[in-house]
């Protein structure tokens, strides 16, 4: 039977660079006091004899991690890719690694990767909840002092460092421009889950901007869907079956207008020209699709950029006052409406 190879020490790798074991835990933790020749000579010796860091062992010894739990709801939503690339660049600047869960808003499955970001003894939590959280979700990490950003969706009734957009003031602005600047008094609302805070935000700009306007809201152009392109495809078929169908559709995403607009073209319409879409977000496929798509602009990026920084700023000072970071939307013109 083989005898399993010994483990590569940071020693190992200290004498076959000719360095002190220091000067390699310095360059392992992307000191900047180390000189670049000596540098490359220590990652050198680090590939010749495979060594691999042992980030657990280094976290136990002081007491603290460098890794950040990060929990999303759908990687495979652009909204999503945009908002980790704001996290990534953030997180790097200050040293993390980071851990990436996906629940694809299922509440077992975030509970689970709670579990495993915990088991794991992550320096800190980002968590964008699934539609059917409940507070208990956080008080459970809280309980543990293990510091917690939401970002995206907020939990109602819980003192929680959180960044998110006003979607509430979103949704407002798409609808007024549709019934005020567009003319239009049929405005459908298409997609996502009635049951969570961003759609009920949303839905609060919407009875907002129809009051305003003076035009009644008729409860029958209101789909909710799962937030997908086929929730889109399905909700628009339902819609325009309606007796007396909309000239215009709100939707509560991008990925939801697309589905739509799918559907439109599916049966006969021209989207943009026969009936006015304005989808939620600006995903990169927005200035891009056909036609281009006129949307809210969430600022992924951004907002995972700050909930990043907020969340290094918790870590670093545990008893800071909460922060409530809200980011003020726009609305971009395309070609859809």
């Amino acid at each position: 039977m083989k005898t399993p190879q010994r483990r590569v020490t940071l020693q190992d790798v200290a004498n076959h660079a000719g360095v002190s074991r220091a000067t390699a835990s310095l360059i392992v933790r992307n000191s900047p006091k180390v000189a670049e020749k000596t540098r490359e000579k220590v990652l050198k010796s680090m590939k010749e004899l495979g060594y691999v860091y042992d980030r657990v062992a280094a976290n136990l010894r002081s007491q603290s991690s460098t890794t950040i739990g990060t929990i999303i709801t759908d990687v495979g939503n652009t909204f999503f890719a945009q908002f980790l690339l704001g996290v990534h660049q953030e997180l790097e600047k200050y040293g993390y690694t980071v851990l990436l869960g996906t629940t694809f808003d299922s509440l077992q499955d975030q509970e689970r990767l709670i579990s495993t970001m915990l088991e794991n003894r992550v320096g800190g939590i980002l968590l964008c909840p699934v539609s059917s959280s409940s507070t208990e979700t956080v008080e459970r990490i809280k309980q543990l002092d293990i510091p917690i950003v939401l970002g995206i969706r907020e939990l109602p009734d819980l003192a929680c460092d959180y960044v998110g957009l006003d979607y509430q003031a979103g949704a407002y602005t798409a609808v007024k421009y549709l019934l005020e600047k567009k003319k239009h008094k049929r405005v459908a609302f298409i997609g996502g889950i009635s049951d969570s805070s961003t759609w009920q935000e949303r839905m609060s700009g919407y009875q907002r901007a129809h009051e305003e306007a003076g035009i009644p809201i008729d409860k029958s152009l209101i789909f909710d869907s799962e937030p997908t392109r086929e929730g889109g495809l399905l909700a628009v078929e339902k819609i325009m079956k309606h007796p007396e169908p909309p000239t215009a559709i709100f939707c509560f995403s991008d990925l939801i207008a697309f589905g739509a607009i799918i559907g439109l073209r599916k049966m006969g319409y021209q989207p943009g020209e026969d009936i006015d879409i304005v989808g939620f977000d600006n995903i990169p496929e927005a200035e891009i699709s056909y036609p281009p798509l006129t949307t809210i602009s969430s600022f992924a990026q951004v907002t995972g950029t700050k909930a990043a920084n907020l969340l290094h700023q918790r870590i670093r000072e545990p008893v800071r006052e909460r922060q409530r970071i809200i980011i003020e939307p726009q609305l971009i013109k395309r070609e859809s409406s």
